[in-house]
């Protein structure tokens, strides 16, 4: 069985979300990290995942959540995550 996560990552020191999809949760946060433009701070950390065993099913969430409502809904989800990491 094959898992499709649709994820969220925040960056503190440039308080950046980035919100995508991927079947290697682990290799994707890395892959974030180690990018080659080494000028920017990469430290990226996951505030939040949700699991889908369709694709489809994940690409329609992601594409919410990267709406302007669907960031509003995610920053009032996590909003005490968000204070502890600033």
């Amino acid at each position: 069985m094959k898992w499709f996560y649709v994820y969220a990552l925040f960056n503190a020191s440039l308080q950046r979300f980035y919100i995508g999809v991927t079947a290697d949760l682990k290799r994707r946060l890395k892959q974030h990290n180690w990018a080659k433009k080494s000028y920017r701070n990469k430290s990226y950390k996951i505030i939040f995942f949700e699991a889908y065993l369709n694709k489809k099913d994940a690409l329609r969430r992601e594409r919410y959540l990267k709406s302007t409502k669907g960031k509003y809904a995610l920053k009032t989800m996590l909003q005490e995550t968000l204070k502890t990491l600033k």
